[in-house]
């Protein structure tokens, strides 16, 4: 099923002759496996962990075995429009719950092994998960959440132990022939948690039709994908989105293996012969991963790389990159832009249309993405304004969950308002500048301030605290924390560092304060709210 005639010369005209086609009745499980039956033996996913085992499953395994773990679940309760936690890394059993969650007609909520118990318990609490499945290491965490969080009715553990491997227990169980709930395009698949400026992350609810809604984008950015012979790979963890709707399901949609490492931390090194072993020839690498890969000496002479397309984003790529990608690695690195609650919308294709570096690209086929003014009115070229996405689209999700009015608060006219500042240029491409909002972009991830300075409000030393995105040649931002001390309170580095680790216990490793800076007061309004901009451009000033 490809959407782009791979024939195709001309980007803007494939953009004003595109026109999406929706059936009524779509569930991402037919979509992205039970449809490829005809080719059961064809591998989709090789597997491998950080210990260098290694495994590869068939497109007729992901259909038995999801078809098995859909019976289980149901034997434990679950049913149509539930939803159910998976905190797992890029593993079988990811692809397994998420392909059985759909084929019930429940709703997958993916959540990052790295998030503390505090991240976890509001997601599993906010979202009402019915049932968690979860990798051996987080286990004992959820087991303890447990009691806390009326709705959670059962762990499922995966790994070693005897606890923590019910998974395949229950898989072994259940009968492994299940007949498919009908659900509509338009019903929901998928919950994603998105960090916002205030209060605590908000579920983003994403439909069936969004896994079509990604696919123009993921071809081009791809260039032309799939070709004879492609492997796909990420590191992006499958948590997010970037992993989950811009690498896993495409992959898998088009019958193309895709690559599973669960592996611990990004060693590039060990990505690079990674690439060589399974001959990948396309890769979603956000730019951070992208610059470790810099110190990798004479890449294509020391590693048996084959790529022929790399699709990059969640932050700036900038020029250096994209100048890099061609000498070393032999592909110009196409950015895309787009966000959980709308995603895959902007980007390029170096085969068919010569990039601009440093600009994000053109909306893709299928999507209209303008920069507007705080009425709606759409820009003049060179102006900058809110880059926003017209609201009748696939890909654009059904709504915060449990939150109509953050919903409504973003959307002006039959805009969807993105929070991302940009222009448009005389040919069409778009400009990021920056956030409108406070939200903090670190190494791909969208972190808000709000849960972090809560998590930091904790601590029994702080007062008052603040957090903002400080520049860094690495991560794009990293988390800075203004701290307020209690009375009587010294500022040390031993303080400082107590600090950063309880909120990396409680929340996650991308979200806890790189820098902890202790001030006498925080820069506030009139009317007692912080001012961020202030702190940011101290930080500007330094020398």
């Amino acid at each position: 099923m490809r959407l782009i005639d791979p024939g195709a010369t001309d980007f803007d005209q494939v953009r004003r002759e595109f026109k999406w086609s929706i059936p009524t009745y779509l569930n991402i499980a037919q979509q992205v496996c039970e449809r490829h039956q005809h080719r059961a033996d064809k591998v989709a996913v090789y597997y491998e962990n950080a210990a260098g085992e290694r495994a590869q499953y068939r497109f007729g395994d992901l259909k038995r075995l999801s078809d098995a773990f859909a019976n289980a679940l149901r034997a434990l309760g679950v049913e149509r429009g539930n939803r159910v936690a998976i905190v797992l890394p890029q593993t079988i059993e990811t692809i397994v719950a998420h392909l059985a969650i759909h084929k019930l007609g429940a709703v997958s909520l993916p959540l990052a092994i790295l998030f503390g118990p505090e991240a976890l318990e509001y997601r599993l609490r906010d979202s009402g998960a019915r049932v968690a499945i979860t990798h051996a290491s987080r286990y004992d965490d959820l087991h303890a959440l447990q009691p806390e969080l009326p709705d959670l009715r059962h762990v499922v553990g995966c790994g070693c132990g005897a606890a923590s491997s019910e998974f395949w227990g229950l898989l072994e169980r259940g009968d492994d022939n299940f007949d498919m709930v009908p659900t509509l395009a338009d019903d929901p698949a998928c919950l994603i948690y998105t960090s916002g400026t205030t209060g605590p992350p908000k579920g983003a609810l994403v439909a069936h039709r969004a896994v079509i809604g990604n696919f123009t984008g993921f071809e081009l950015s791809q260039n032309f994908f799939p070709a004879e012979g492609d492997v796909f790979w990420t590191p992006a963890d499958w948590a997010w989105t970037g992993g989950l709707w811009d690498a896993l399901l495409p992959a898998l949609n088009y019958g193309v293996p895709i690559v599973a490492f669960e592996g611990r931390g990004f060693d590039a090194e060990r990505v690079c012969r990674l690439m060589g072993d399974y001959s990948v020839s396309n890769a979603f690498i956000p730019p951070t991963a992208l610059k470790m890969l810099r110190a990798v000496p004479d890449l294509r002479q020391n590693h048996d790389l084959r790529l022929r397309a790399i699709m990059s984003a969640g932050e700036q790529v900038g020029e250096e990159l994209i100048h890099w990608g061609r000498e070393a690695l032999g592909v110009t690195i196409n950015e895309m832009w787009g966000q959980t609650e709308f995603n895959y919308i902007v980007g390029n294709c170096s085969a068919i249309m010569p990039p601009k570096p440093g600009s994000m690209g053109k909306p893709y086929p299928g999507h209209r993405v303008d920069v507007i003014d705080t009425a709606g009115a759409v820009l003049a070229d060179g102006e900058e304004g809110e880059l926003a996405a017209w609201c009748d689209d696939p890909v654009m999700f059904l709504g915060y969950w449990n939150n109509d009015q953050a919903t409504r608060a973003k959307i002006t006219g039959n805009w969807f308002r993105t929070g991302d500042v940009g222009y448009r240029d005389e040919d069409g491409f778009l400009w990021f500048v920056g956030r409108k909002d406070d939200v903090i972009t670190s190494a791909g991830y969208r972190i808000g301030p709000g849960e972090i300075e809560d998590s930091l409000l904790r601590h029994p030393a702080v007062l008052q605290a603040a957090v903002i995105g400080k520049p860094d040649e690495l991560r794009g931002e990293i988390v800075k924390a203004f701290v307020v001390l209690t009375a009587g309170i010294s500022p040390s580095p031993e303080l400082a560092r107590e600090i950063q680790q309880s909120v990396r216990e409680r929340l996650s490793a991308h979200e806890y304060p790189r820098e902890v800076e202790f001030i006498a007061s925080l820069p506030m309004t009139t009317t007692g709210k912080v001012r961020r901009m202030e702190l940011r451009q101290r930080e500007l000033d330094r020398p």
